[in-house]
């Protein structure tokens, strides 16, 4: 066998696909970016509904002001490690207003959201401690598992009985385990049930991590994530977020609501032996989170965009990943074959949205993923709704009438 020989299954899964589409489904090309909610694929004007830009600042006119001014007094880059010549007054100024913004006495910049993650959990949990891990997390804590020299054990998704059950069978050691879990899913868009996590982590004496990425700058009276929201900051040990959804650039961070997680810096390899972000990158990103925390405007928009989408697609008689409204909508599908044929009939339309198929998806499923943003008009999710409508009625007539 070739060393590139085991790549054949991919192979056949991208000709396939360039195959039944003009423009490639995954990785489309994004000839012109013209806004937070606009650009040019394959010469045409299209909304976009298939980004992680929830609040739409990414052309927000203060942030990029702020990244400009940074790269004319600091220049493009930092060319080191936070540990070496990287670690910049924005970076630790970053890092102070994040902690102060959550009352917490730790927060540490990671130079993009996955490296937070595999940063944090390989480092927090070692060699005689434990991960318990939701079984549909990110690549990224997976990763984190495997840098960690810990016992990882998977429990169901989005299911604490099953998580009792594995934490309870560790006994005293559950005082060493570390559960880990997102509180909004980007796949299929739902939610955890913190709630009830938080209350076993409790019984148990075990500790939590929650990754807020798709959730921080959503939730909350000043967007925290959904942990703010439900009252839960003070039974949380670490949250860990990022940067490229809601504040519009790239990087990630990790708080503690422990003074020693501080020591994660002399330990986490993804922190110790990486660039730092950019002066530029940093400088929108404060700018972006002073935005945030100013007040609810941006967020009630967004959730007035996803209580429209989510009550029409049901109309519709699409398939829904989950029945609570969030800026994340999935629509499922049994077969790649039909989540194309809806992406593509979308594209058409003038509309960008997420074509997702295994083994990225869970249980095996396909889905076309409309994301939303507080940077949408009005007629723009109208416009989304009639091109879903219009397929409807094409594919399915008699459930469209």
């Amino acid at each position: 066998m070739s060393l590139l020989d085991k790549f054949a299954t991919q192979r056949t899964l991208h000709s396939r696909l360039a195959e039944s589409s003009r423009v490639a489904p995954i990785a489309t090309p994004m000839d012109v970016i013209h806004s937070a909610t606009s650009a040019t694929i394959d010469g045409r004007l299209v909304i976009l509904a298939g980004t992680n830009n929830y609040l739409g600042l990414t052309y927000d006119a203060e942030c990029r002001a702020a990244a400009i001014a940074a790269i004319e007094t600091m220049g493009t880059g930092t060319t080191g490690s936070r540990m070496a010549s990287g670690n910049y007054a924005g970076h630790r100024a970053l890092e102070q207003e994040l902690a102060s913004a959550f009352g917490w006495p730790s927060c540490i910049v990671f130079s993009t959201g996955y490296q937070a993650n595999l940063g944090a959990v390989s480092a927090l949990a070692g060699e005689g401690d434990f991960l318990l891990i939701d079984a549909d997390s990110h690549a990224c804590i997976h990763d984190g598992c495997r840098l960690s020299n810990a016992t990882t054990i998977r429990f169901r998704h989005n299911d604490p009985e099953n998580l009792e059950r594995r934490l309870a069978r560790l006994g005293e050691d559950a005082s060493r385990a570390l559960i880990v879990v997102e509180s909004l899913y980007s796949t299929l868009g739902d939610r955890a049930p913190l709630r009830e996590i938080v209350e076993i982590k409790r019984r148990y004496g075990a500790w939590l991590l929650v990754d807020e990425a798709h959730s921080f700058g959503v939730f909350g009276q000043n967007g925290l994530g959904l942990c703010e929201s439900l009252g839960l900051l003070d039974e949380v040990d670490f949250i860990v977020g990022t940067f490229s959804k809601s504040l519009g650039g790239v990087g990630g961070f990790c708080l503690g609501r422990h003074a020693e997680a501080e020591m994660l810096r002399m330990v986490s390899r993804p922190y110790i032996f990486t660039a730092s972000p950019p002066p530029s990158v940093i400088a929108a990103t404060h700018q972006a989170l002073r935005r945030v925390l100013q007040g609810q405007d941006l967020r009630n928009r967004l959730w007035r965009h996803a209580d429209h989408l989510y009550s029409e697609v049901a109309r519709l008689g699409y398939r829904l990943g989950t029945t609570t409204p969030a800026p994340v909508a999935a629509l499922v599908f049994d077969s790649r074959e039909e989540a194309q044929a809806l992406w593509q009939s979308l594209l058409d339309a003038g509309i960008y949205t997420n074509l997702m198929i295994p083994p990225a998806t869970p249980a095996g499923v396909s889905l076309v993923r409309i994301s939303l943003s507080a940077a949408h008009s009005d007629e723009d999710i109208s416009h989304v709704v009639a091109a879903l409508a219009a397929h409807m009625r094409r594919t399915r007539p008699l459930a469209a009438a």
